[in-house]
C-alpha cells in the first residue's frame, strides 16, 4: 500500500502543500473552515504525521525530559500526571527518566535526554533534607524547570509548594474553632518541609496570643507505628492537647493508633475533653476514605503540574524570558476530623 504524503493531503483537500504544512503544526492564520478541510482530507487518506521528522527539518523537537525520582511519593505522582497532559495538550510529548541517584544514573538519564534531542527538562524534586540541585541539574544546558515540594535556594525556574502558609492556614483553622493546645507531630528532624510547616504553625500561634512549645512538635519517621508511639507520649505528657497537624498521610494514620491508646477518640469538637482534632497536608484518596474523614490543606498538585507545564513552554517559546518561582498555596478542605 502507498504511504500517504503531504502532497495527497492538499491535493484531497484542495489546498496549498504549505497550507497543509501550516495546519499541522498549527501555525499562521488559518481560516477555520480551511483547516476542518485539511483535517478531514487527513482522516479520510489515513495519514500520519511525522513529527520527529518535521521536528528534525526544522531543527525543533517537541520532547520535554521528565525527571521523576520518586515513584513512591503520591504529590510527585500526581505532578507527573498533570504535567503529561498538560504538554499533551499543547502537541508536545514526555521522555521519563528516573535515574538511581545523582551522580552516574542522573549523568546517563541526561546523557540519553541529549540524544533523544529534548527540548527541555522539568526535575522533580525528592530530596526535602537539602536547599540545592543536584550538580548535574544545575549545569544543564537546556531550558530547565525544578518542582519542589520544598523552598530551593537556587536561581532557576521553580514551582513549589508554599508549606509555611499550608501550616499557618491549617493552624489559624483550629485556633478559629477553639483550640488552645496544638501540637505539630512527625517528619524527621533537619526536613525541611517540616521546618517551614513549623515556621507556619508558630507565627499562627504567635499572631493569636499563644504559645509555642519545641516539645510540642516531637519529629519521628514517617511511619505508622513510630508516629503512633509520638502520639501516645505527646498526650500521655500534656493531655489538655485537643489538636494535632500531621505531617504525612502516614502521620494521619498512625496517629489514630495513639489516640485510641489514651483513651480518646478522633473529632472535632473542642469541647469534648476526650475528642482529638486532626488535620493533614496531603489529599490522598486511601485518607479520604477513611472514618472519620479528615481535614486536610491541599497539596495543590495539579495545579504545580500545570504551572510547570506552561513555564516550560514558555521558557521554549520566549528564550529570554526571566527567571521565574512560582509559589502555590494550599486550600483547606474541612471535613470530620477537624
Amino acid at each position: 500500500m502507498k504511504k500517504v504524503s503531504i502532497i495527497d493531503v492538499a491535493r484531497e483537500a484542495g489546498v496549498s502543500v504549505s497550507t497543509v504544512s501550516l495546519v499541522l503544526r498549527q501555525k499562521g492564520k488559518i481560516s477555520e473552515a480551511t483547516i476542518d478541510k485539511v483535517n478531514a482530507a487527513i482522516t479520510a487518506l489515513g495519514y500520519v504525521h511525522n513529527v520527529a521528522a518535521a521536528n528534525l527539518r526544522a531543527n525543533t523537537s517537541n520532547l520535554i525530559g521528565l525527571i521523576l525520582r520518586d515513584f513512591s511519593d503520591s504529590f510527585s505522582i500526581k505532578v507527573m500526571a498533570s504535567i503529561v497532559q498538560e504538554l499533551e495538550k499543547q502537541g508536545y510529548m514526555v521522555f521519563l527518566g528516573q535515574p538511581l541517584n545523582d551522580g552516574e544514573h542522573l549523568e546517563r538519564c541526561l546523557l540519553s535526554f541529549k540524544q533523544q534531542g529534548v527540548a527541555g527538562v522539568i526535575y522533580l524534586a525528592s530530596d526535602t533534607r537539602h536547599a540545592a540541585l543536584p550538580a548535574l541539574i544545575r549545569q544543564c544546558p537546556l531550558p530547565l524547570v525544578a518542582v519542589s515540594q520544598s523552598l530551593l535556594d537556587e536561581n532557576c525556574n521553580l514551582v513549589m509548594r508554599d508549606n509555611r502558609q499550608a501550616a499557618h492556614l491549617a493552624t489559624r483553622y483550629l485556633i478559629e474553632r477553639g483550640h488552645r493546645h496544638i501540637a505539630y507531630l512527625g517528619g524527621r528532624e533537619g526536613d525541611l518541609i517540616r521546618e517551614q510547616r513549623l515556621l507556619g504553625f508558630r507565627s499562627a500561634m504567635t499572631q493569636n496570643g499563644l504559645v509555642f512549645r519545641d516539645e510540642s512538635a516531637p519529629a519521628c519517621s514517617d511511619d505508622t507505628r513510630a508516629v503512633s508511639f509520638a502520639t501516645r507520649q505527646l498526650l500521655e505528657k500534656n493531655n489538655t492537647i485537643t489538636a494535632l497537624l500531621c505531617h504525612s498521610p502516614d502521620a494521619m494514620i498512625g496517629s489514630i493508633s495513639g489516640i485510641h491508646h489514651v483513651g480518646r477518640t478522633v473529632g472535632k469538637d473542642v469541647f469534648l475533653t476526650q475528642q482529638v482534632a486532626l488535620v493533614g497536608f496531603e489529599d490522598m484518596l486511601h485518607v479520604n476514605l477513611t472514618s472519620p474523614s479528615f481535614t486536610y490543606v491541599s497539596s495543590a498538585s495539579e495545579e504545580t503540574g500545570r504551572q510547570a507545564a506552561g513555564l516550560m513552554i514558555r521558557k521554549l517559546k520566549e528564550p529570554e524570558l526571566q527567571t521565574q518561582r512560582i509559589t502555590l498555596s494550599g486550600q483547606l478542605i474541612a471535613r470530620e476530623s477537624a
